[in-house]
């Protein structure tokens, strides 16, 4: 019997596809051990991109603010017996880059929490940004205080005045740990129902021994790209593992596609070594080793940065084809990434199709929890039912 889940805050779906696919003889395969009842998402971009790769999943285009019981009714949403709700909102009011602000984004947990007390799962995972754990509210106190209590105690969205809750787990993931060669930490919140007397405890699932896999192994058999150039063959075949699985039978190559960049930026990414950025250009321009035209008035240490060819990347952003945003600049051409290198650093295999324009895929690449992270989580999820609801 299959475990039933809702998917919020849904994206282009990276956390789905951990729940929907497995790994057999280094291929995704279909994963019939979960069965999706319905994933929200309010983007059009990244709904459409969630229609296009898992068809067979009602998706709920809509302000999740709007999702309450007479709407779930009307979508004839079956709400019966939801074992797991996934996902987590958006994080950029969290993130300790750039301004930090307690505004509405910041509060969508509420609204996660609202439609948690109407489906009343056996369990949820909810995912955020490390920054969620020094997020103050607008009176001083801790966020994360807050997102806890809301989770452990609260009514019946029935107003009946019926208690609720959950025993909330809390632990810090990084997806290099789990196969992504991505160097990414995340906050992860599992709630299993108190009423739900349970044999085994929840497990998160077990960081792998291996080597971190580094930007060379994961996008290494990509074609080079000149300054606005668009590549849709793959010219090499892949040498390891992972891009092996990335690869799978797919045959063209998708959203691999080079920014046209103005002279200027070409000079800046051309002077950048591995692991320097803008206060490197400066410190050449200071030396008179560069012309005084590039020198950087604005931006972090960070910024204008070229990544590490044998080291995992840093964590893939929105802005992951924006030179002058945090470190992106490719480690050995003079260019940012594309949104498939980008997708490929979060572990999304070539055949996943991400909908519209360059700027809205971004976007979706680097919001997403990455397909193998939510894999490891799946299988915890899996070995939690098995010994406790004898599901699967």
């Amino acid at each position: 019997m299959a475990i039933k889940v809702v998917d919020l805050f849904s994206g282009a779906g990276g956390l789905t596809l951990g729940f929907r696919k497995k790994i057999y003889r280094n291929k995704f395969v279909d994963d019939d051990r979960f069965k999706f009842v319905f994933a929200n998402e309010f983007d059009p971009f990244a709904a459409e991109s969630f229609r296009t790769n898992f068809p067979d999943i009602t998706m709920l285009e809509e302000d999740i603010g709007n999702l309450d019981l007479n709407y779930l009714k009307n979508k004839e949403i079956d709400l019966k017996d939801i074992d797991l709700i996934i996902g987590g909102p958006p994080c950029q009011s969290f993130s300790t880059v750039g301004k930090r602000q307690y505004d509405n984004r910041a509060k969508m947990y509420k609204e996660y929490r609202r439609v948690l007390a109407i489906v009343q799962p056996k369990m949820f995972i909810f995912e955020n940004v490390l920054g969620l754990l020094t997020m103050k509210t607008d009176e001083g106190r801790p966020v994360i205080n807050d997102v806890l209590e809301s989770f452990e105690n609260f009514q019946d969205i029935d107003n009946e005045y019926k208690e609720l809750g959950y025993k909330v787990e809390r632990k810090v993931l990084n997806a290099k740990d789990f196969g992504v060669p991505q160097s990414r930490e995340r906050v992860f919140l599992v709630g299993i129902r108190n009423d739900i007397n349970v044999l085994s405890e929840w497990k998160f699932p077990t960081e792998s021994k291996e080597k971190p896999l580094t930007i060379a192994q994961a996008i290494g058999d990509l074609p080079p790209l000149e300054n606005g150039e668009e590549n849709t063959h793959y010219s090499q075949n892949p040498y390891n593992k992972y891009q092996r699985l990335m690869r799978g039978n797919t045959k063209t190559l998708e959203n691999h596609i080079n920014s046209n960049n103005g002279e200027r930026m070409r000079q800046i990414m051309a002077a950048v070594v591995e692991g320097e950025g803008r206060e490197y250009i400066n410190k050449l321009v200071t030396e008179g080793k560069l012309p005084k035209e590039l020198y950087l008035t604005s931006g972090y240490s960070n910024t204008y940065g070229r990544l590490w060819w044998n080291k995992p990347s840093t964590t893939i952003t929105n802005n992951l084809s924006t030179p002058s945003a945090l470190r992106c600049i490719h480690p050995k051409q003079d260019r940012a990434l594309t949104p498939r290198e980008g997708a490929r650093l979060q572990s999304f295999p070539d055949s996943f199709k991400f909908i519209g324009p360059k700027t809205r895929v971004n976007v979706q690449v680097g919001n997403a929890v990455p397909p193998l992270l939510g894999h490891a989580l799946a299988n915890s999820v899996c070995e939690f039912f098995k010994n406790n609801f004898d599901l699967i």
